[in-house]
């Protein structure tokens, strides 16, 4: 008898607990207050770490770390020989930050344990270019760049960033002649548990489900005839639910067949909102903990809103960024021209 009443409270208890339920929403507005100012730099390249402090790292070999609680600022600026770097790709693990140059020689840097920067991949070629990068865990991440003999460089490591090894033509897809990402946004790299997807400038998408030991591709209907479209930035709500957008950054309104959406996980792709604003962007994100339904885009000629998963938008500001990343459901980071600003969706 005992047992049976147990039972029978747990039951109520059960039914008794209140459901979440999804209420949709609609932002109109985005406040925008700027934490860093810099006539010298373009920021391109932002990382929020666990402790909800904020990342970068750009041109003129500029890096730094901001504290919001403190609202303050450590930037240093990373020296090799007389090369300028410039750095367009930023990741971080637990213990670990890393920044990837673009151009050659490629130069990949982790944190060091004396508090400098130190290198941890170096790669010369004439058409050296990488373009992203990410982790899938505190041990494994993947930089990706421009094609090389044949395929699209990709880099792995599998010990914390330590070291990092190139994958060669035989693992991956057959490239095509020209064949890269954008470096515009760090959003080339889209990653959930093992799988990763990549998104290039001849608009199609690479997939791996094992965390980069085995790839296929599949090709998009974005545009991507001339070597400035394509798609310049991707990301997934969950393992079936994507978005992509791109478009033509010499053309930045034109905004026909610029933004594709995915349920299946990336096998297929469907043009969206072709013909209607946004054009060129160059980063796009889903707002966290929102079913996927709501996603915000920048680029430099502004920022805009979907709240029906990509299917329709609306401009919020004018105000122009290069890449942004979200704190939680109504505050991102946002970097661009000279400054990075808090951005605050109302």
């Amino acid at each position: 008898m005992t047992r049976i009443i147990v039972v029978v409270l747990v039951v109520l208890m059960c039914s008794c607990e209140k459901k979440e339920t999804f209420i949709p929403r609609d932002f109109n507005t985005v406040e925008i207050e700027t934490i860093l100012e810099d006539s010298l730099l373009s920021i391109r390249a932002i990382d929020v770490l666990d402790d909800n402090s904020l990342v970068f790292a750009a041109n003129n070999g500029a890096y730094g770390l901001y504290n919001p609680k403190k609202n303050s600022w450590q930037i240093s600026k990373q020296v090799y020989d007389y090369l300028q770097l410039e750095f367009r790709s930023v990741a971080h693990t637990t213990s670990d930050f890393f920044m990837l140059n673009v151009g050659s020689p490629a130069m990949l840097f982790k944190t060091g344990d004396q508090g400098n920067m130190e290198l941890v991949y170096f790669e010369e070629h004439p058409n050296v270019f990488y373009d992203s990068m990410s982790f899938w865990n505190d041990l494994e991440g993947i930089a990706i760049g421009d094609t090389i003999d044949e395929c699209l460089s990709i880099i792995i490591t599998r010990d914390g960033g330590n070291t990092w090894k190139k994958l060669p033509c035989d693992l991956l897809p057959e490239g095509i002649e020209g064949e890269g990402a954008f470096a515009a946004s760090n959003t080339n790299i889209a990653i959930l548990g093992s799988n990763t997807w990549v998104a290039t400038t001849a608009g199609r998408v690479y997939f791996s489900k094992d965390k980069g030991e085995t790839w296929s591709v599949e090709q998009t209907p974005i545009i991507q005839a001339k070597e400035t479209e394509g798609i310049y930035s991707i990301e997934f709500y969950d393992e079936m639910n994507g978005f992509a957008i791109g478009g033509d950054y010499t053309n930045p309104d034109y905004n026909k067949s610029n933004k594709i959406i995915t349920t299946d996980g990336g096998k297929t792709w469907t043009l969206v909102a072709s013909g209607e604003a946004p054009g060129y962007r160059s980063c796009v994100q889903y707002i966290p903990n929102r079913e996927g339904k709501e996603l915000v885009t920048v680029g430099f000629k502004g920022i805009d809103y979907s709240k029906d998963g990509g299917l329709s938008w609306k401009s919020l500001s004018k105000e122009g960024f290069y890449t942004l990343r979200f704190l939680n459901d109504s505050v991102a980071y946002a970097a661009g021209q000279k400054r990075i600003s808090k951005l605050t969706f109302k």
